[in-house]
This record gives structure tokens, C-alpha cells and sequence, in this order.
């Protein structure tokens, strides 16, 4: 890793539960929840540093009213199949019912070159086995099968989400067994809330990782790490490791807390492996955290342990942008 290249932090600021994904075009995508929770932008650049004044595009908005109408939460951009998708979570109310608000899981899909342009259709609602609070999936491919990995509430289960992971027939559609991969259980994971969520995919190493978010999304959010084999079964929980502790967490010297809901990059050179995240800057908020805005997009180099397992450190303190 080139320790002597960092990013100045943040790169975007209010954007959180940032996604940047890097095409065979060469350039970054990126995409984020918007503090007003209303509709879904992309923008792009040929460096994650640029991505701060590239200009951004409304891919969609929210409806009126309907499953589609409130907290538009946590978009990511995917390209499968020649094609683009956005996968992201919406619901009809910003209420919540029993401490859960109501978001179900939807895709848009884009047939056009460059994701900037040309049309997103409405794909519906990604169904899995219940019809409960569901949200920030993800997909992968593996061994020619697609994954898809998301959070969930499983009504007999005490918490907020676990995390689950199932193959899928298309870019929408889950085919096959719906396996619980994590759940809420060690205390850095049940801080105000039991929550699992947030999975970003890794493939490195001979093996698969995939990173999450825990606990309330003020400054005691962190993130964990669960670990698999490539060659094994990715359905049975059993192939998969879980950190027994945070792998990425609040660092009161270097001013960050609440690192949190991330995707994975690599540097503009290849080189390197990036960590994308959130947080703040500082650590008292007033009110509900999930309506303040100041989750900022960064971005900083991580490296990787002799045993093979990544590094991804402390979050780096903001920079001025030079």
C-alpha cells in the first residue's frame, strides 16, 4: 500500500451511506443517501477526489404517496449483465411501528452506456420470504451465480435486522433458500438498537468478506466483518466467520465517529484497495441521528494482515482540500 497517497476527507460531504463503484470505463460512480431522503443521485468522476464537484444527476425521485413515498435510504449502483441497477430501500411512511419503520427493498435498472444518462425503469419490489422491514442490499457475483445479501427483520427474532444472503434468478428476483448469515448478538452490535445492516462484498485472499454496520447510527456505530472460504457453500451459515469485534470503529483522536455503512474500491491506479464510508465529525447530535445531515462520504487506502484478513486501521482525520 502507498502510505504517501491519502484522500483529503470528507470527500462529499452530507452524503451518507456512500456507494462508489469503479467501471471498466475508468471512471467512479457514486451514489449516497441525501439528507432530505427524497430521491437518489449519480454522479461521476475519473477520481474519487473529483467526485466532491462532479455534478449530480437525479436518477429518480420519491412518489406522493404509496410503498415508494418516504426515506428513500441507502441506493447503491451495480453494473450486472451489460447492464446498470440501483438497489435501494423505501417506505410509505416516516413513521415507524413498534421501533421499525416500514421499508421494503426496490431496483431501477438502466440500459444506457453511461448510467447519467438515458432512462431508469421501475423493476418492483425484491420479495423475500416475509413482508417486514427490509433494507441496504447488495449484490455480488460468484462462480457464475449471483448473490444477493440485505438486511432484515425476521419477526421471531429479538432486533431490528440480521444479515441474509440468497442467490438470485435476475438482477430483481430471489431464487432458492433465504440462509441468516449474522445476527445482532455481541454488545458492540446491540448499542440502542440490535442492528445488522449495511453489507458491502470483498474477494480477495482465496476468501469472501463482507463488512456491516452495527448498532445505533450515532457515535457508537462501527462496523464488523464476516468471513468465508470462496470455495465454499456461501448458503450455509456455517461457512461463514464473524469478527468477534469491531474491524472498523469511532476514533476520538483522529475526530471521527460513527464509521459506518461502506462500499469497496480500488485506487485510480489499481493499486490499491479504498474503504468508503461515513461519519462525523463530531460526537454529541441533537435530536434523532438519522435526520442529521453531517454523515460525510470518505474515503482512505487499507491494507491487508499477514493472515490475509484487510487492515482497514482508524478513520483518517478530515483534510483540507488542497
Amino acid at each position: 500500500m502507498n502510505t504517501n497517497r491519502e484522500y483529503n476527507n470528507p470527500v462529499v460531504e452530507q452524503r451518507a451511506d456512500p456507494w462508489v463503484y469503479k467501471h471498466s470505463d475508468g471512471y467512479y460512480y457514486f451514489t449516497a443517501s441525501v439528507p432530505e431522503y427524497d430521491r437518489i443521485e449519480v454522479r461521476r468522476s475519473a477520481t474519487i477526489q473529483g467526485l466532491k464537484n462532479a455534478t449530480p444527476v437525479v436518477a429518480w425521485r420519491k412518489y406522493e404517496t404509496g410503498p415508494l413515498s418516504a426515506n428513500i435510504w441507502a441506493p447503491e449502483i451495480h453494473y450486472i449483465q451489460g447492464k446498470w441497477y440501483i438497489y435501494f430501500a423505501a417506505a410509505r411512511t416516516t413513521e415507524t411501528r413498534d421501533g421499525l419503520f416500514d421499508h421494503r427493498m426496490f431496483v431501477l435498472e438502466n440500459e444506457a452506456v453511461n448510467p447519467l444518462e438515458g432512462n431508469w425503469v421501475e423493476k418492483g419490489q425484491v420479495r423475500t420470504r416475509w413482508e417486514s422491514f427490509a433494507l441496504d442490499a447488495t449484490t455480488f457475483e460468484h462462480r457464475g451465480d449471483l448473490y444477493y445479501v440485505w438486511a432484515q427483520k425476521d419477526p421471531e427474532i429479538e432486533g431490528n435486522s440480521n444479515l441474509y444472503i440468497s442467490k438470485m434468478s435476475n438482477p430483481w428476483t430471489l431464487t432458492g433458500e433465504q440462509v441468516m448469515i449474522s445476527t445482532p448478538e455481541f454488545d458492540w452490535e446491540i448499542i440502542g438498537f440490535r442492528v445488522n445492516e449495511g453489507a458491502a462484498v470483498l474477494k480477495r485472499n482465496g476468501r469472501i468478506f463482507i463488512s456491516y454496520s452495527a448498532s445505533a447510527t450515532d457515535f457508537n456505530y462501527c462496523m464488523g466483518l464476516l468471513t468465508a472460504n470462496e470455495s465454499a457453500d456461501l448458503l450455509d451459515p456455517r461457512s461463514w466467520a464473524k469478527s468477534p469485534e469491531p474491524v472498523f470503529r469511532t476514533n476520538e483522536e483522529t475526530g471521527q465517529y460513527g464509521p459506518g455503512h461502506n462500499s469497496f474500491t480500488v485506487s485510480e491506479d489499481g493499486r490499491d484497495d479504498v474503504i468508503i464510508y461515513h461519519a462525523r465529525n463530531y460526537k454529541e447530535i441533537s435530536g434523532d441521528p438519522l435526520y442529521d445531515p453531517n454523515r460525510h462520504t470518505r474515503a482512505q487506502l487499507f491494507g491487508w494482515k499477514e493472515d490475509g484478513t484487510p487492515d482497514f486501521g482508524v478513520p483518517v482525520k478530515d483534510s483540507v482540500f488542497r
